[in-house]
């Protein structure tokens, strides 16, 4: 299994070979430090964690410290795991991954956390009509409606009503890498990937 961690950055444009243009996202993946191998033996499950991004050492607490050891301090830290089998991962404490597994054309799943959009209504949230613009409207163009009725004397659960929206993980899959800069460790993969500039992701393949 491929994996690497990235920040994501901003949106391009690729022209493949046959001069089409494809929408596509530029991700920052800078190598990736394996801080920890679980197997099925001690652990009960086979993954695989790593770590990435900087964080001042002063703010890091001593059950962290002792973790990474000699490993450095990071900011992010995140497991991988193969479902497909229980055998240990051929991967050390202390190795590195970079880009260069991934190569033009792999299909890959990206995983990220979206924008947060706050407290929104039912029209924005859950794409509801609202009211007429007329026949005696006053102040209930974007109003959910009615929430009860009948014999009703509760609101049924699950009702789609406004409230927080936004600030969940999202997995977008069967993304295509589009091209791999090796140099400034970036990778551009097509279409659209959740979350703002700056976001972590985590791209499996």
């Amino acid at each position: 299994m491929k994996f690497i961690l990235g920040r994501k950055l901003n949106m391009t444009q690729i022209f493949d070979k046959d001069g089409l243009v494809q929408p596509a996202t530029i991700v920052e993946a800078s190598p990736i430090v394996v801080t920890q191998v679980k197997t099925k033996e001690t652990d009960g499950y086979a993954a695989v964690q790593v770590a990435t991004g900087s964080k001042n050492p002063n703010r890091v607490n001593k059950a962290m410290k002792g973790h990474m050891k000699d490993l450095g301090v990071y900011s992010d830290l995140r497991e991988f795991r193969d479902f497909s089998t229980d055998a240990a991962p051929a991967q050390k404490v202390g190795d590195k991954i970079d880009l260069t597994q991934f190569k033009e054309g792999d299909v890959v799943e990206v995983s990220a956390i979206s924008k947060g959009k706050g407290f929104q209504g039912v029209v924005k949230r859950h794409g509801f009509g609202g009211g007429p613009r007329t026949h005696g409207q006053k102040h209930s163009e974007r109003e959910p409606g009615s929430i009860g009725g009948g014999l009703r004397n509760k609101v049924p659960k699950k009702m789609r009503m406004a409230g927080r929206m936004g600030s969940d993980r999202i997995t977008v899959k069967n993304l295509k890498v589009v091209h791999v800069d090796s140099a400034s460790n970036t990778l551009y993969i097509s279409g659209a990937i959740p979350g703002r500039k700056g976001t972590l992701v985590e791209i499996t393949g």
